[in-house]
C-alpha cells in the first residue's frame, strides 16, 4: 500500500494499483480501517495428513497413472479394493504442484523454419503452386499448375489438368527445367505444403536434377507470395469466366493469358517492365530507351518537371522471400 501511495501522484491511483497488483477497493479502505488482518485458517480435522498427501501424490504421478484423470484413477483403485481420498482431494493435491492442466502426453508439432530465399537473376529461384478453375457443373474443377520465376515474374511453365497429381507436377517441372536449361545446383524451387508439393515423385525428381526444394510454413500464405499474386492477377482479369465449359476451354484461355502476362503485362515489382524483358535480359536496354525519351521531354519542357529531371523506375537487383530483418540491403 505504501508503494501505491508513493507512485499514485505520478501515474494516478488506478495505474499504480494495476501496476502493483493491488485492488483499488483495498487501497481506498485502508486509510479508514487500516490494513486487513492476516487470518490463518486452521486445517480441517478431516483433512489428509502430510504422509497421506505424499502417498496420494506418489500414486497420481506414478508411471501407471500419470496419463490418467483423477476420476479414472479413483475408479481403478476402488476396483482393486483401495481408497485413498476423494476425486476432489486428488485435484487439490495436483493443484498444489501446478499439475491441474492436461496431464496426458500431447502431440507437438515440429518448429517450422521461416524460408529466407534470395534471387539476384532469372532461373535462380522458382515458385510453383496449383489453383482450381471451376468447371461447367457444380463441384467440378480443373487444376492449373504454374511455375513462376521469382526474380523476373516470368511464367516459365504451366499446365491445366483434370486432377491434381504428383506425377503430372513432376513431369511439368522436368520439362520446364529442360526448356530453361537448368544446370545442377543452379535452382531453388519453392512451394507450399500441398500433397503434390511434398510428394515423393517430386522430391525424387528434384534430387535427381540437383535442384533445392523449400516449403512454406503451414498455413502461412505469405511464405509463397509471388505465386499467390500471380493467381490473383489471373482471376481478376475482366475476361476471366465464372466457369470453364471444358478442359480445352480452360487451356485455350490460359494460353492467351500467359502470353499476355509474359510479353505485355507491365509489372510494378520489376520497374514496370514485362516479365519477358527481365527474364531474357533486355530490360536494361529498354530502360535506357525510356531514359532517352524522358531526357528529350525534359529538354523540350523543363518547366513541367518541378523537382528534378525524370528517370525511369529502377530495375530489380534482388528479390527476397522473407528478407531477414537484420539485412541492410534494399528489397525490390
Amino acid at each position: 500500500m505504501d508503494a501505491v501511495q508513493q507512485l499514485a501522484p505520478t501515474v494516478g491511483i488506478e495505474s499504480a494499483c494495476d501496476a502493483l497488483g493491488v485492488v483499488r477497493a483495498s487501497f481506498y479502505r485502508r486509510p479508514v480501517f487500516g490494513p486487513m488482518p492476516l487470518v490463518i485458517r486452521p486445517a480441517p480435522a478431516r483433512a489428509l495428513g502430510e504422509q497421506e498427501r505424499e502417498t496420494v501424490r506418489a500414486v497420481l504421478n506414478s508411471a501407471r497413472f500419470q496419463d490418467c484423470a483423477p476420476a479414472a484413477i479413483q475408479a481403478t483403485l476402488l476396483d482393486e479394493g483401495q481408497y485413498l481420498c476423494s476425486t476432489r482431494t486428488m485435484y487439490r493435491v495436483l493443484e498444489q504442484d501446478g499439475a491441474t492442466r492436461e496431464r496426458r502426453a500431447q502431440l507437438t508439432h515440429p518448429e517450422y523454419r521461416k524460408p529466407e530465399l534470395l534471387a539476384t537473376a532469372p532461373n535462380q529461384l522458382w515458385s510453383w503452386d496449383i489453383t482450381k478453375l471451376r468447371g461447367p457443373a457444380k463441384w467440378t474443377y480443373f487444376y492449373l499448375y504454374v511455375i513462376l520465376d521469382v526474380f523476373s515474374r516470368y511464367v516459365v511453365g504451366w499446365m491445366v489438368a483434370p486432377r491434381e497429381s504428383a506425377v503430372l507436377a513432376s513431369k511439368l517441372i522436368e520439362e520446364t527445367s529442360e526448356k530453361q536449361i537448368i544446370l545442377p545446383d543452379q535452382l531453388t524451387i519453392h512451394a507450399d505444403r500441398g500433397s503434390s508439393m511434398r510428394s515423393k515423385p517430386v522430391a525424387f525428381l528434384l534430387a535427381d536434377l540437383s535442384i533445392t526444394k523449400t516449403h512454406s510454413r503451414p498455413y502461412t500464405s505469405n511464405d509463397n507470395p509471388y505465386s499467390e499474386s500471380q493467381f490473383r492477377t489471373l482471376k481478376y482479369r475482366p475476361e476471366f469466366p465464372d466457369r470453364f465449359g471444358s478442359l480445352q476451354d480452360a487451356r485455350a484461355f490460359c494460353h492467351t493469358f500467359f502470353a499476355w502476362y509474359n510479353q505485355d503485362h507491365r509489372h510494378s515489382g520489376i520497374g514496370m517492365m514485362s516479365p519477358a524483358m527481365v527474364h531474357h535480359g533486355v530490360a536494361p536496354e529498354v530502360r535506357e530507351n525510356r531514359q532517352l525519351i524522358l531526357d528529350a521531354a525534359y529538354a523540350a519542357h523543363p518547366d513541367r518537371f518541378v523537382r528534378r529531371p525524370p528517370v525511369p523506375l529502377p530495375l530489380p537487383k534482388e528479390v527476397w522471400i522473407n528478407k531477414p530483418q537484420n539485412s541492410d540491403e534494399n528489397t525490390l
